[in-house]
């Protein structure tokens, strides 16, 4: 989803600065900036980094909540027992971005919810200082995460759902700039 958006907007005029975690996607716009990270820390720093000059940020990464305390470099051995791996969260980039955040920019989030999806989707615009988020479907076959169709609900700080069919990431892509451009950042609390 994030380079379909990222290729709408160039389209449109934008430039935009993609960070991109570890996939086999290519951009082709030429005004599309790309910033390969592999670690949810280094999205985290290459986040703040360019933040304060954009215009807005748009959070399609599907960053971990968690991370391991330890990360071995080598093959763990299998031994008798159960292996026990401690986990430490990662992070919070929207949530440090929202908090960042100036009147004039604009900030779009993207939630994977699988219980109460609106109810929690529109808790974490909030919690955020999100502008608007788009709520990914599990529940649609050819939806989401190894497909290229996604089906989304775009929800608002106005408490507006808009509900989408199943069409390519590139449709889906268009619809969420055109709710985008419908917003006025200027006027967001």
């Amino acid at each position: 989803m994030g380079f379909a958006i990222a290729e709408r907007l160039a389209y449109l005029g934008a430039r935009v600065i993609l960070i991109s975690g570890p996939v086999h996607l290519k951009t082709c716009h030429p005004s599309i900036h790309r910033i390969d990270v592999t670690t949810a820390d280094q999205m985290y720093e290459a986040c703040l980094k360019y933040f304060d000059s954009c215009d807005g940020a748009i959070m399609t990464a599907a960053v971990a909540d968690y991370a391991p305390v330890v990360v071995e470099n080598e093959k763990i051995k299998r031994k008798k027992g159960n292996l026990f791996i401690e986990f430490k969260p990662n992070k919070d980039i929207a949530a440090e971005l929202g908090r960042l955040k100036k009147p004039h920019q604009l900030l779009v989030g993207f939630a994977l919810e699988t219980q109460n999806e609106i109810e929690n989707a529109f808790s974490k615009l909030r919690s955020k200082n999100l502008d608007m988020i788009v709520l990914n479907s599990l529940k649609e076959v050819g939806a989401g995460f190894g497909y290229d169709t996604n089906k989304i609900s775009i929800l608002t700080r106005k408490e507006q759902v808009f509900n989408f069919e199943l069409k390519s990431k590139h449709e889906v892509a268009v619809d969420i700039v055109n709710h985008m451009l419908e917003i006025d950042p200027s006027q967001v609390c």
